[in-house]
């Protein structure tokens, strides 16, 4: 991949105008006040999904990088509460796919029915026309079924019956993986892997936070949706403006070192593509434009990395996990 790729990306991003930014940023988002409403849906989420800062902060990086995320974990550990809570807070028509082996990807896009009154055949649009998809237990369907979201999810649109339609701004989807061991299980193809931006695992509480689940302050409050704090206009201009962020030249050179590494290393099977370069550059502007920075610092992409890698990368011998890997190749991969 030539060097320059993520360069001309960045000179071809021209800053949104004041004037722009006054018409389209609600009053109430304004400058500072823009990172002040994600610092507070980011807190609201947190309070639901105790102890999981780091986990919140880059599923809302992956938002703001025009992504998808991919949670892989035992159930029971927060998957679908997580995913719930960002879209309550995040003011976004939301709707949950519970997949299992006996769905049809009609199930997900819609079927055309015949209207015998009119005469004709007329589309019923399926769940995935939302703005945030909750693919839960993803895995559990047929390939077949799982195909059913690659054109949305790369295109941001349904071909059905000749017929192409547009989907809504923004569209995120949130899939939960269940371990591979797991009985009833079908792999998620690389195809399907390399559209998710980032792929994360939460992990069981601490005891601390744990404790605090059986408090009775909190388990009333799990049961009420929380309240949106933005909507889907300021969202799309959060996604505007991380898109902006800058990035020096040695620290695209840096992440390409990463990227070359991954191609290069005598264990891992396929290396990172240029579409899961784009992602890491994204991620990192998105983790910068959260720390209310507008440049990126080594850090921003050294923290987005694994998440990034850990889902596209497999072991040839199969001794190490994707994990793994991306940690030895982040460790030993040095920052000119």
């Amino acid at each position: 991949m030539d060097k320059s790729l993520f360069s001309n990306i960045l000179k071809a991003q021209k800053p949104v105008s004041s004037d722009t930014a006054q018409r389209t940023m609600p009053a109430d988002t304004r400058g500072t006040n823009l990172h002040h409403s994600l610092q507070q849906a980011m807190s609201a989420v947190n309070k639901k999904l105790l102890n999981k800062p780091e986990q919140v902060q880059l599923a809302f990086a992956c938002l703001l990088a025009e992504g998808h995320l991919l949670i892989e974990d035992r159930p029971g550990l927060g998957k679908t509460t997580l995913a719930l809570a960002m879209a309550q807070t995040l003011g976004l028509d939301h709707k949950r796919v519970q997949f299992t082996s006996d769905m049809l990807p009609s199930d997900i896009l819609g079927v055309s029915i015949y209207h015998r009154d009119a005469e004709k055949f007329v589309f019923h649009k399926g769940p995935i026309f939302t703005q945030l998809l909750l693919a839960d237990e993803l895995n559990r369907g047929t390939p077949r079924t799982q195909s059913a979201l690659l054109e949305a999810m790369a295109e941001r649109q349904v071909s059905v019956d000749g017929a192409t339609w547009p989907l809504g701004k923004p569209f995120f989807v949130i899939a939960t993986q269940n371990p591979l061991d797991e009985s009833g299980t079908f792999p998620l193809p690389d195809s399907q892997l390399d559209r998710f931006s980032l792929c994360l695992s939460l992990g069981y509480p601490s005891r601390q936070a744990e404790k605090n689940l059986y408090q009775p302050a909190h388990l009333q409050a799990m049961k009420k949706p929380l309240a949106a704090i933005l909507d889907s206009e300021t969202l799309h201009l959060a996604q505007q403006l991380a898109s902006q962020v800058d990035a020096e030249e040695s620290l695209v050179d840096y992440l390409q070192d990463l990227l070359q590494a991954t191609r290069e290393h005598p264990d891992i099977a396929t290396g990172l593509s240029p579409r899961a370069g784009l992602a890491l550059f994204r991620v990192a502007q998105a983790l910068a434009f959260l720390d209310q920075r507008h440049y990126l610092l080594p850090e921003d992409v050294q923290r987005a990395f694994v998440p990034v890698a850990r889902h596209r990368l497999r072991s040839l011998g199969g001794k190490h996990t994707g994990q793994q890997l991306a940690s030895a190749i982040l460790n030993d991969t040095p920052l000119v």
